[in-house]
């Protein structure tokens, strides 16, 4: 299971001086496109390398314009707040590619001493930070630490933290949260106060550097609003036990929860129970929760996209949550796996995305049912539609001018068009695949709009 832990908010920065307004990236770029998106091609021959291509957002095309280069086969892309950075993971190389989307330049690239899962990119001018959970680190008695990393200079400073998997920033940059593997405390680090070349103060928290706190149940991921952080607890489907997951989360029989987690004061003021949960979207005071639980995980009732019971025996489970009343409102059975991608289209409807789930049948198999790792909720009435496609979905990206989605799924780049009913093969747009020859690992449009 940790192996699958991956990160729910990612990001990285750069440490330069330029400018950083998110509406200059929309101002003559020298692409001359207006609406870009950049899609990360991952290339397994020897011969050809992978790259960012950039996507006309306004039609759906691939233009004539040169890619961006990203090392041999870059999957994972970060954006900084105001989109002026954008930068992608070669896990090849364990290297990290930087790029300028205004001037659509590269920046520089980080080497790291592992691979990562898991970056946070706090503001348009700050550090960027990579949880790295396989770094020896000199004199730090464990494997694990956060990379502090600067793009100018191409120079790191480890911030040793046991087992560190998932790092999620607040807003400022100033307190990192970062989740660990097959544990139930979650470490806070503030660093601004770590010393170079290489900080150990986890080795004796609390201090200035490094704060832990207990009270969790396998805590995976969080969404920071402000300054309160909602910690998800994975609980048992993460490896916990009963009556541990219980305890945390305040009720008998809990399978996982969500904390409600005082980033001043570093304490959990509440927490509330749900079904599953590896990952969370919030809008307002509605909090979106996806994760699979190891019981209570039957598909009764989803119909496959042939109109029939579905043949996948287990089942994901999508909360509704009113952070008002701290109540799940509302439940629905979405595909399984580890759900590590939702997004929120302008016309009310939740892509959900998982990895390692059930994938069932071809487009020539006999039953005809297609099933792979998206689900899409749609929260006018809690119905579920499960897209025949197939495959770990690696991206999703929502537009507020277009009824559209982007969804990296099974290496490939699907186009759904939101304003229908039912989403079958036949409504993608324009065709249903953006022609990108390789493995698309991720998506991320780089201008507001």
């Amino acid at each position: 299971m940790k192996k699958r832990i991956l990160v729910l908010m990612l990001g990285l920065s750069a440490s330069l001086s330029f400018i950083s307004c998110g509406s200059s990236a929309k101002t003559n770029p020298p692409s001359g496109l207006k609406e870009r998106v950049l899609a990360s091609q991952g290339v397994s021959s020897t011969f050809t390398a992978g790259s960012l291509d950039i996507i006309d957002a306004q039609n759906d095309t691939v233009p004539r314009v040169s890619p961006l280069s990203a090392g041999t086969s870059p999957s994972l892309i970060m954006l900084s707040p105001t989109r002026n950075i954008a930068a992608a993971f070669d896990a090849i190389g364990n290297s990290m590619y930087a790029i300028d989307t205004v001037k659509e330049t590269g920046i520089g690239s980080v080497r790291l001493p592992g691979g990562t899962t898991s970056m946070t990119f706090p503001t348009a001018e700050g550090t960027g930070y990579a949880a790295v959970p396989t770094v020896t680190v000199n004199g730090f008695p464990f494997l694990g630490a956060v990379e502090m990393m600067s793009f100018s200079t191409s120079a790191l400073t480890p911030i040793a933290v046991a087992g560190a998997q998932t790092v999620v920033s607040d807003s400022t940059g100033t307190q990192l949260l970062v989740f660990s593997n097959d544990s139930d405390s979650v470490t806070v680090l503030n660093p601004g106060n770590a010393v170079p070349p290489v900080d150990t103060s986890c080795l004796a928290p609390p201090n200035s550097v490094c704060t832990v706190v207990t009270g969790f149940s396998r805590p995976v991921n969080a969404i920071v609003n402000g300054t309160t952080a909602y910690i998800l607890n994975c609980g048992l489907q993460c490896g916990a036990t009963q009556p541990a997951t219980s305890a945390a989360c305040g009720t008998p029989n809990a399978q996982a929860c969500i904390s409600i987690f005082d980033l001043p004061s570093l304490t959990i003021t509440n927490t509330i129970p749900v079904d599953a949960a590896t990952m969370a979207l919030l809008n307002g005071s509605t909090l979106y929760v996806a994760g699979t639980p190891p019981t209570n995980n039957d598909c009764t009732g989803q119909l496959s996209n042939t109109g029939q019971q579905t043949a996948a025996t287990i089942c994901g489970r999508l909360d509704v949550v009113d952070l008002g009343s701290l109540t799940v409102t509302g439940s629905a059975k979405i595909t399984d796996g580890f759900h590590d991608r939702m997004d929120l289209t302008a016309n009310g409807q939740v892509f959900a995305g998982s990895r390692d789930c059930t994938n069932i049948g071809n487009v020539n198999n006999p039953s005809g049912e297609v099933r792979g790792c998206l689900s899409i909720f749609k929260t006018a009435d809690g119905s579920v539609l499960i897209p025949p496609d197939t495959g770990d979905v690696n991206g999703l990206q929502g537009f507020v001018s277009r009824d559209v989605e982007y969804v990296a799924e099974g290496g490939a780049l699907r186009v759904y068009d939101t304003k229908k009913d039912i989403l079958l093969i036949n409504d993608f747009l324009p065709q249903g695949t953006i022609n990108i020859v390789g493995y698309i690992g991720d998506v991320k449009a780089i201008d507001f709009f």
